[in-house]
């Protein structure tokens, strides 16, 4: 059977008391977030922290002319599932969108489905829902760390360069460092699930690399 779309209810905020006072009577679906609210220079990324306390799997995509390299790794590290600069294109700012509305929908409905999950070790990883477990319990990645993880486990114990993934964030403008602070993200969240996790590798210089046990 299809899937039915469903319309698209917009909710535009002006200030960060405002949108608190929003997510008491009802939580959005996805939030997308400038950094700087009226008189608040930070109230974007206070949001995005409040938004992913309650819903931690939400998918939040910052929208900001701020891009610095620091602000950009600070929205990352608070959970943010995307980091776009203004200006930008309605018809890629909807792609996108529709993409992690896509994934979000592909998760519930999956919900673990072993016929589509593949086992790397302890870790079960689902493609088509961007689905992620290890040593059965699942774990929350955002889309642009789920297909560097995906990039990562390919190959199980092949090192992985910058470069492959840069090109798997689906981002412009993106460092070493960027990269690095999705790593780290990443290992934080299996060793919140196993405090021994080390399967990830950094290779000075080159990438990173998925050491199977």
């Amino acid at each position: 059977m299809p899937s039915q779309k469903r319309a698209i209810t917009w909710w535009p905020i002006a200030s960060r008391q405002e949108a608190l006072a929003g997510f008491d009577r009802e939580l959005p679906d996805l939030a997308i977030l400038d950094i700087i609210l009226g008189d608040e220079v930070d109230a974007g990324f206070e949001i995005c922290r409040d938004l992913l306390v309650r819903s931690p799997s939400l998918p939040v995509i910052f929208l900001t002319e701020r891009i610095t390299e620091i602000d950009k790794i600070s929205g990352l590290r608070l959970g943010a599932w995307d980091y776009l600069p203004k200006p930008i294109s309605l018809n890629y700012l909807a792609e996108r969108i529709s993409s992690l509305l896509r994934i979000n929908t592909a998760r519930i409905e999956s919900n673990g489905n072993a016929n589509t999950a593949k086992l790397v070790g302890d870790m079960s990883i689902d493609q088509e829902a961007l689905l992620v477990s290890w040593k059965g319990q699942p774990i929350n990645l955002s889309g642009t760390e789920f297909r560097m993880l995906a990039k990562l486990v390919r190959v199980p114990g092949h090192a992985v360069s910058y470069d492959t993934l840069m090109n798997a964030t689906m981002q412009s403008l993106v460092t070493n460092n960027t990269i690095n602070t999705h790593m780290r993200n990443i290992r934080k969240k299996f060793e919140g699930i196993d405090s021994e996790f080390d399967c990830i590798k950094s290779e000075y210089g080159y990438g990173y690399r998925w050491s199977a046990k």
